[in-house]
C-alpha cells in the first residue's frame, strides 16, 4: 500500500493536513488543462495495487493525448478504444466488476453530456463495492457535477535533477491540487516518486505541501504519519 504522509498545514492556520491516499477503491478524478501526460503519469503513479489495469479512452482522447506506453510501466495495460462515451462508460462499469484488476481508468476529452452526476455515481458505488479503484481523466472540459471522491488538477513541474546528471532530466513531479474532497481538506502539493531512480518498482506517490506562491512549505520535508482515526 501507499504511504500516507502527513505535513505541516499548508494554509498556515497549524495543526496537520492529511493528504488523502489516492490508490483507495473508490471514483477519483483527474483534470488537466493540457494534451500532455501529466494526468496520466500521475494516476499511474498512484495506482499502488500492483496487478493488471483497463484502461480506456475516447477517440479523441486517443487522438490528442496518445495511447499508455506500457513498455516500462512494470504492469500489464489492457487497452479500450471507446468510439463514444457511452462505450467508454460501459467498459469502465464492466471492469469495475473484475475484482482481479488492479484498477479502471478512464479518459474522456471535452464535455461529455453522457459522463453527468448519475454515471459517475454509479462508476463510484461499483469501484467501492468491488474494491478497485476507479479513475477519470478529464480534458478540454470544466469540472462540472460529479460523483467523484475526490476531484485533482493536476499540472507539470520541472523534473527532479537527474542524480548522475545536473543536466539531465530526472524523476517526473506534478503540481497536484485537491479542489473537492469528501474525506481530506483541500490543498495543492508537489507529487513525486519516492523510490529510488535505479528501481522503479519501488516507486510511491509522494506528496509534499505547496504554499500558496507555489513554493514548498517548510522546504518540502515529509515526515511519515498515520491516517486519523
Amino acid at each position: 500500500m501507499s504511504q500516507i504522509l502527513s505535513f505541516p498545514d499548508p494554509s498556515g492556520r497549524g495543526g496537520l493536513a492529511l493528504p488523502p491516499d489516492p490508490s483507495r477503491p473508490t471514483l477519483s478524478e483527474a483534470w488537466s488543462d493540457s494534451a500532455g501526460p501529466a494526468a496520466s503519469a500521475f494516476v499511474l503513479s498512484a495506482l499502488a495495487r500492483p496487478g493488471p489495469v483497463l484502461w480506456v479512452q475516447d477517440r479523441v482522447s486517443g487522438l490528442e493525448a496518445g495511447r499508455p506506453y506500457a513498455v516500462g510501466l512494470r504492469r500489464e495495460v489492457l487497452l479500450v478504444r471507446a468510439g463514444r462515451t457511452a462505450d467508454a462508460l460501459m467498459a469502465l462499469e464492466m471492469g469495475l466488476g473484475c475484482p482481479a484488476l488492479a484498477a479502471v481508468v478512464g479518459e474522456v476529452w471535452g464535455e461529455a453530456p453522457r459522463l453527468d452526476f448519475t454515471a459517475t455515481q454509479r462508476l463510484a458505488l461499483r469501484a467501492e463495492r468491488a474494491g478497485v479503484p476507479c479513475w477519470l481523466i478529464r480534458r478540454a472540459a470544466a469540472p462540472g457535477l460529479s460523483a467523484a471522491r475526490e476531484r485533482w488538477r493536476v499540472d507539470p513541474l520541472p523534473s527532479a535533477p537527474d542524480p548522475w546528471d545536473a543536466r539531465a532530466p530526472g524523476a517526473p513531479r506534478w503540481r497536484a491540487e485537491l479542489f473537492r474532497s469528501r474525506t481530506a481538506r483541500p490543498g495543492a502539493w508537489q507529487a513525486d516518486l519516492s523510490g529510488p531512480a535505479d528501481d522503479r518498482a519501488a516507486d510511491r506517490l509522494r506528496l509534499a505541501p505547496l504554499a500558496g506562491d507555489g513554493s514548498l512549505v517548510g522546504g518540502g520535508a515529509a515526515r511519515p504519519g498515520r491516517a486519523a482515526r
